[in-house]
C-alpha cells in the first residue's frame, strides 16, 4: 500500500500518517522532516528531491506513507504512485483550533514528523501561514487538479467525523483480511 496525504497545514496529516503507517506495516515519510534542518534553517531543495527521491527508489515492495503537500519534492511521481491520495481539505479554523491543540502538547519540545531540533511553536508567522498563506488560490488549485487527474483513487475527508469514519473503514479492511 503506498499512501499520499496531502493537505493544509494543521489538518492532521503526519497523525493519519502516522496511523496509516502503523496499520499497514509501511514505511513513513514526513516531508516537513526533509524540508527543515534543526533550528528551523529550511534545507536546500535539491538536497531535499534527492531525499525524498532515495525515499521513493528504495521500494521494498511493502509500500510507504508520505505525510506532505511541498509541491517542489517528487510531488508528481508521488501522486503517480499511490495507491491512494488522502486530501484532508478541513477549513481554516478546524486547521487552527487543531494547530494550536498539538502545540499545547508539544510546546518547546520535538515531535516525531519533525526534525529534531526544531520544537513546536506558534509564531505569527505560522499564524499566518495558517490562517491566510497557505490556502492561496494556486495551491488550492493543485490539490484540485490533483483529485480530479486522480479521482478513482482521491480521498478528501474535509472534517473530523469524516476523518475518523476513513479510519474505521482501514482498520475493517485490514482485520478482514
Amino acid at each position: 500500500m503506498k499512501v499520499a496525504i496531502i493537505g493544509f497545514s494543521g489538518s492532521g496529516k503526519s497523525t493519519l500518517a502516522k496511523f496509516l503507517s502503523d496499520i499497514y506495516g509501511v514505511k513513513v515519510l514526513y516531508l516537513d522532516t526533509v524540508h527543515w534542518l534543526p533550528g528551523w534553517q529550511e534545507r536546500d531543495k535539491e538536497d531535499s528531491k534527492k531525499i525524498v527521491k532515495a525515499f521513493l527508489d528504495e521500494e521494498d515492495g511493502r509500500g510507504w506513507v508520505i505525510d506532505g503537500s511541498y509541491g517542489k519534492l517528487c510531488f508528481e511521481r508521488r501522486m503517480e504512485e499511490a495507491d491512494i491520495i488522502v486530501f484532508l481539505n478541513f477549513n481554516r479554523f478546524a486547521c487552527m483550533r487543531r494547530a494550536f491543540k498539538r502545540n499545547k502538547e508539544y510546546k518547546g519540545k520535538d515531535r516525531d514528523s519533525m526534525t529534531k531540533g526544531c520544537p513546536e511553536r506558534i509564531g505569527w508567522e505560522f499564524f499566518w501561514w495558517l490562517a491566510y498563506a497557505g490556502r492561496v488560490k494556486r495551491r488550492r488549485d493543485t490539490f484540485k487538479e490533483v483529485v480530479e487527474k486522480y479521482p478513482e483513487k482521491s480521498v478528501i475527508l474535509k472534517n473530523q467525523k469524516q476523518l475518523d469514519a476513513f479510519k474505521e473503514k482501514v482498520l475493517a479492511s485490514v482485520s478482514s483480511k
